[in-house]
């Protein structure tokens, strides 16, 4: 294959892409746009009391949402055997809001962790930081501050030519993977390992917390406490599931094309890496929400029977307690 810049590239042996991507894309695209659309819902029309952990959710919710709607032109593409024929505009558009909500996914996670975090082993001292005004600040920071940082993506992400076929690089073109590298060293530090550290730091130290609460006060529920370092587990389980193998095959994928350019069959091998593991980043849009509606029993309760619109006896308060981490006391925290 030829790039431009006269780049020359080895053949890559990537026709699994035709079945692999297309198909997991479409699984992505329909379980987020229903569990992400519920999820708002809820939020935004069974909701009295915005919180602050409201405002992280929705956001992630729309964040994730707005990832999810990026991919149909991404399948199209990936099942024409990577042929792009909607311009270089759109390859340019596509790129940003794949990178741009990507990103804003994991800065809200590690937002909401944050916020239980100080609500858990902070209670009394964080009362000033879990605020509603915060919080607003805080989620209209991250959506500047990622779109900033995912700006040069315009610059880098462009159609070209490969075999006489129009594609869509989906990082540059091989020419400016030299120049490419330092960005994307740069939006795996700011933009995962920075989040992925505070999110392992505030998750283990709440489990501490609630270890020590459930061992030293006899009144503590131990079913409420065992649920809640389960929520735990699972929400770190699925970051790391989805975002951690990703990052590094990304990276060690770039760094060979760049430095290891002559060898094609670790070019092959490390290009197949990435290529499986990629799909994988895609299911935390359908993670959060999932996580977000199993670990609340009263939020299940009220989707299910608003969806069936079933009549209940004793009908819930339409008032969501978004916080699946209970307090040492044993009660949901929704400040």
């Amino acid at each position: 294959m030829n790039g431009n810049n006269n780049f020359t590239l080895c053949p890559i042996s990537d026709s699994y892409k035709r079945i692999l991507l297309p198909l997991t894309y479409s699984l992505v695209f329909v379980l987020g746009l229903t569990l992400n659309g519920a999820l708002l819902w809820v939020m935004c029309f069974r909701t009295r009391t915005w919180s602050c952990s409201v405002i992280y959710l929705t956001n992630l919710a729309v964040a994730d949402l707005l990832y999810v709607l990026s991919l149909p032109l991404l399948i199209v593409s990936y099942a024409m055997d990577d042929v792009w024929p909607f311009g270089d505009i759109i390859c340019k558009v596509v790129r940003f809001f794949f990178c741009t909500n990507l990103h804003c996914s994991m800065m809200f996670l590690m937002c909401i962790s944050v916020h239980r975090f100080l609500g858990v082993c902070y209670p009394i001292t964080a009362l000033r930081f879990r605020t509603k005004n915060l919080a607003v600040l805080m989620s209209g920071s991250v959506w500047v501050l990622v779109m900033l940082e995912i700006s040069p993506t315009l610059l880098f992400a462009h159609t070209g030519f490969i075999n006489n076929m129009t594609v869509c690089y989906e990082m540059t073109n091989p020419g400016q993977l030299y120049t490419y590298l330092p960005y994307d060293m740069f939006l795996d530090v700011v933009g995962f390992m920075v989040p992925f550290m505070i999110i392992i730091i505030c998750y283990c130290s709440m489990m501490r917390v609630l270890y020590r609460a459930g061992r030293d006060n006899s009144q503590v529920g131990t079913e409420n406490l065992n649920k809640s370092i389960r929520t735990i587990l699972a929400v770190c389980l699925m970051f790391v599931l989805c975002f951690v193998p990703y990052h590094i095959a990304r990276i060690v994928c770039l760094f060979i094309r760049v430095y290891v350019s002559s060898d094609c069959r670790v070019i092959n091998l490390v290009m197949i890496g990435y290529k499986i593991w990629k799909p994988l980043v895609s299911f935390n849009s359908c993670a959060n929400p999932l996580l977000y509606f199993l670990g609340s029993d009263r939020q299940r309760k009220q989707l299910w029977a608003q969806l069936f619109r079933s009549k209940m006896v004793h009908p819930l308060v339409c008032t969501v307690q978004p916080d699946i981490v209970p307090t040492v006391s044993g009660t949901a925290r929704n400040q």
